[in-house]
C-alpha cells in the first residue's frame, strides 16, 4: 500500500481548511498555497504545511470525486424532474445501482492502481454492497406488498359485489360459494 498523503498527517484544522478550498475550486494551486500561508502562519514558519506537489495531488483526487458527486446530484435532479418528487421504486432502483457502481469502480480503481487494499477498505465495500442488494430486496418486497394489498382489496370489492348481486337475484347459497370459489377464486 501506497504511503499516506502528507496532507492526511496534518491536523483536523488545517486538513479541513484544504478540504473545503479544494471542494469550493476558486483558488489555483498558488493562491492555495498563499491562503495556508496566511491562515495557518505556525505551520508554515515549522515547514508542517504540505508541499506543491503533494497538495497538487490530493487536490486532484479531490476534484475527482467532487465530480463525480456532482454527476450524481446532476442525475438525482433528472430523476426528480422527470419521476416527481416521491421516492417511488424506480428512484429507489436508481439509488441501489448507484452505490453498486460505486463500490465496484472503487474495487476497480484500487485493483488498477495496485494499492493494496486493507480489511477496513474490504469491509467498507462489503457493506456498501450488502446495502445495495437490501436496497434492491426492499424494493421487490415493497412492490410485491403493494400488489398483494391490492389484489386483497379487488377481492373484498368483488365479494361485497357478489353478495348484493346474489341478494337482488334470490341465489342461494350454494350457488354463491360457486361464483366465489370457482369463478372469482376468493377462498373464505
Amino acid at each position: 500500500m501506497g504511503r499516506k498523503s502528507s496532507v492526511d498527517k496534518q491536523s483536523p484544522g488545517v486538513r479541513a481548511h484544504i478540504l473545503r478550498r479544494l471542494r469550493e475550486n476558486r483558488l489555483t494551486l498558488d493562491e492555495l498555497i498563499a491562503d495556508l500561508h496566511a491562515t495557518f502562519p505556525a505551520a508554515a514558519a515549522s515547514g508542517e504545511l504540505p508541499s506543491r506537489s503533494a497538495l497538487h495531488r490530493f487536490g486532484q483526487g479531490v476534484q475527482e470525486i467532487v465530480a463525480h458527486e456532482r454527476e450524481m446530484a446532476a442525475a438525482a435532479e433528472a430523476l426528480v424532474a422527470e419521476l416527481g418528487e416521491e421516492f417511488d421504486a424506480k428512484s429507489g432502483a436508481l439509488l441501489a445501482q448507484a452505490v453498486t457502481t460505486l463500490a465496484s469502480k472503487t474495487a476497480m480503481n484500487a485493483i488498477q492502481s495496485d494499492r493494496t487494499l486493507e480489511i477496513g477498505d474490504v469491509l467498507d465495500l462489503a457493506r456498501a454492497a450488502k446495502a445495495a442488494q437490501e436496497a434492491r430486496s426492499l424494493n421487490l418486497k415493497e412492490r410485491q406488498a403493494v400488489a398483494k394489498a391490492a389484489r386483497e382489496k379487488l377481492l373484498e370489492e368483488q365479494d361485497a359485489n357478489l353478495q348484493a348481486e346474489a341478494k337482488a337475484q334470490g341465489m342461494d347459497e350454494a350457488q354463491v360459494d360457486f361464483w366465489r370459489r370457482k369463478v372469482l377464486g376468493i377462498r373464505a
